[in-house]
């Protein structure tokens, strides 16, 4: 493994390449090559706080966007696989390190404006296998995810592969994203369900601001992303599997004493043949 601990352009011999034409950069970075022909692409304006990139196989490539707004700063921990692709919009801000995923060929998207809060995981994969024993066949394959423009995310919230959240949407404090969430709403709970639509946020925090002040002051309004939220986005209902009836005599034999629970399933005809 190599590891570099400054922010400048870089090329190497494995193919490995660094692509960044601003100002060298030695705090609080730490990137990391473990495979090959690996390409990092890192805006001259921006606004790197925090970096911890790892990538774990071949032809991966992360690229990072510009910071021209004011913004809490990037903080991020991305880990790239073989075959996968990370990109982070222009001006997005982070008020803790935020930990990004793609493996296995699956790429993540985060759009332009997002906000992410502290302690966020954003993960196309389980980092670790599930299979079905009767088949073999693994059960949670990586999957891409897509977060949309102006996009905010609550403290401790979690968005899982195969998702797509809409532009100008909110998801709450410590929410589970597992499926689709369209754009202008409010997604809350684990699994992360819509509970308020056409809604729209602003940046500008409230906590300076006196009793019952109008909202939003002059130049706060980001009218591109005042939008109505799109029905036709709303994700399907989640299907919920009935537990398998049982029969009454099984219920009420629950009740009785082992030893009488045995001599009646002797009593009772096979079921086989």
């Amino acid at each position: 493994m190599l590891q570099l601990l400054k922010l400048e352009r870089y090329k190497d011999d494995q193919g490995n390449e660094i692509v960044y034409d601003g100002e060298i950069r030695e705090t609080k970075i730490d990137i990391r090559f473990k495979g090959s022909n690996n390409t990092l692409v890192i805006s001259p304006q921006a606004d790197i706080k925090d970096l911890l990139i790892t990538f774990t196989g071949d032809n991966g490539r992360i690229e990072i966007g510009p910071t021209t707004k004011k913004r809490a700063g990037l903080r991020f921990e991305l880990r790239c696989g073989h075959e996968s692709q990370i990109r982070i919009g222009e001006n997005v801000g982070c008020a803790g390190r935020t930990f990004i995923s793609a493996v296995e060929g699956v790429s993540v998207s985060i759009g332009a404006d997002v906000m992410f809060a502290k302690n966020i995981e954003v993960r196309g994969d389980d980092t670790h296998p599930i299979f079905d024993v009767r088949t073999e066949k693994r059960a949670n394959p990586s999957q891409a995810i897509v977060v949309g423009e102006h996009v905010w995310i609550a403290k401790h919230a979690v968005v899982m592969g195969g998702v797509t959240i809409g532009n100008g949407s909110v998801i709450g404090f410590r929410s589970i994203v597992t499926s689709n969430i369209p754009n202008n709403c409010v997604a809350v709970g684990a699994p992360a369900r819509v509970v308020r639509r056409n809604i729209a946020w602003e940046r500008p925090e409230v906590v300076g601001r006196r009793p019952n002040e109008q909202y939003p002051r002059k130049g706060e309004k980001s009218p591109k992303y005042w939008n109505l939220t799109d029905e036709s986005a709303t994700p399907d209902k989640p299907v919920v599997r009935s537990r398998p009836k049982v029969a009454l005599w099984r219920r009420l034999a629950r009740c009785l004493p082992a030893p009488v629970r045995r001599l009646g399933r002797k009593m009772l005809p096979s079921r086989k043949g």
